[in-house]
């Protein structure tokens, strides 16, 4: 495992849990207002982790820890992604997964070896402009086929976005909310301009709370509770 970077204590990466959260190092995505380019672009990488020195943390924090998040980056790039959370299952720990779904292999894989608890999905966007929000030639049948693997896995799940004002309009979250249909929740999240992967977006902006009011209520009244965190 690449692991980029290691925090130790989180009380909001795991719903209802006090965890750790691993950030792995490596990104497929170039999402420009990703808020850890550390950890995607290889030029501005750290140095790695040890595995067996974060293991060997969460042995001394077993009952004092709940779970463990695995994030990135994105996790599901790490070819040893199966034997960590397997370490981490069998220190007892819950284990949680971030990732943007474009690697359904991996995650049907984990999902069937019991390997997860949680499931966070990342949806960039609507489906026709995926590959401009994330900046790569984006395989949309692999984000479908992971939306589907994370809906029917009868795992804790939510799928979230990142709104950006300048790239999603009340339309593209409708759009992108047919897509996952009545999963629940719907977690959007609120763009904040402190640490970017494209400078440019240091300028950019997101609704204001009373929008956000408005879209929660519309995207309600088609059945998709929607969380602003």
């Amino acid at each position: 495992m690449k692991i980029g970077g290691l925090q130790r204590v989180s009380l909001n990466d795991y719903p209802g849990k006090i965890c750790a959260t691993v950030f792995t190092q490596g990104c497929n995505f170039r999402c420009p207002y990703c808020h850890n380019p550390e950890l995607v672009d290889p030029g501005q990488y750290g140095p790695v982790i040890p595995e067996e020195e974060v293991l060997s943390f969460l042995d001394k924090r077993r009952g004092k820890l709940e779970a463990v998040t695995v994030t990135g980056g994105e996790p599901a790039l790490q070819g040893d992604l199966g034997e960590f959370l397997g370490a981490l299952k069998k220190r007892g720990y819950l284990v949680k997964l971030d990732t943007n779904g474009s690697n359904p292999d991996t995650l049907s894989t984990m999902i069937d070896r019991r390997l997860v608890d949680y499931i966070a999905m990342d949806i960039k966007g609507p489906l026709d402009r995926y590959g401009q929000i994330a900046s790569v030639k984006a395989d949309t049948s692999r984000i479908r086929r992971s939306i589907q693997l994370v809906t029917t896995s009868g795992i804790e799940h939510e799928f979230r976005t990142t709104v950006v004002r300048s790239q999603l309009d009340l339309d593209d979250l409708l759009s992108m909310a047919k897509l996952i249909k009545k999963a629940s929740p719907y977690v959007l999240q609120p763009f904040v301009a402190t640490k970017t992967l494209d400078g440019a977006f240091l300028s950019e902006t997101s609704y204001t709370p009373e929008e956000f009011s408005t879209i929660r209520e519309v995207l309600g009244k088609k059945g998709v509770r929607v969380v602003v965190r």
